[in-house]
């Protein structure tokens, strides 16, 4: 099944000290993918890193890095929107490996829903410190990409999680809101409650 919940990495959050003791901690809260995303980080310390996510509770999605997800066995792939198409993937990884694609707009969405991805994120819906200056495309885009499977990402909060069940997401990703929070498993807990699950 497809966790509600996504906590995605970026190279500064992969650097952390206590990355392991954070992704446990968001793990414990329930059904957690964790993303391992990375733009510069080189493909062995990210094998470390993957196998360290799967020592704890949450499942594994990996970004981009296809040869990293077959090397690791990781049940999810995530690809940009302008990565390899999903029936590539599909056909790198097999049927089982759930695959997600970025997008941008309501039509984004619906183009890839349709080319086969198991799921879309869909965003920034609001505005984002790691994207100064873009506005967000706005929560009822989340509504228009229906019936996608998505997941809203951008400027995500537990407060705003449930603006984004009310149109429609079937979940929510986040940065910042996960891995620096003061409290990472309560802050995944109170999103988690907004979806029934914690």
């Amino acid at each position: 099944m497809l966790p509600r919940l996504h906590a995605v990495t970026n190279d500064r959050i992969l650097s952390l000290a206590d990355l392991e003791t954070r992704a446990c901690d968001i793990a414990r809260a329930g059904e957690v993918a964790l993303h391992l995303r990375a733009r510069s980080i080189p493909a062995r310390p990210l094998v470390e890193i993957a196998r360290r996510f799967q020592s704890s509770q949450g499942t594994l999605f990996v970004n981009d890095r296809l040869d990293l997800a077959a090397y690791v066995s990781s049940p999810g792939v995530h690809l940009p929107s302008a990565g390899l198409p999903t029936a590539t993937a599909r056909q790198l990884l097999g049927p089982s490996v759930t695959i997600g694609r970025s997008t941008h707009s309501p039509e984004e969405a619906l183009v890839a829903w349709n080319e086969g991805a198991d799921y879309v994120f869909l965003g920034p819906i609001w505005e984002t410190a790691s994207h100064p200056g873009q506005a967000g495309i706005g929560i009822l885009a989340i509504e228009r990409a229906q019936p996608a499977r998505v997941i809203a990402i951008g400027g995500i909060t537990p407060e705003r999680v449930p603006m984004c069940v009310e149109v429609g997401a079937y979940g929510v990703a986040a940065v910042s809101a996960l891995w620096s929070a003061a409290d990472p498993a309560a802050s995944a807990t109170q999103m988690l409650v907004c979806f029934g699950e914690s």
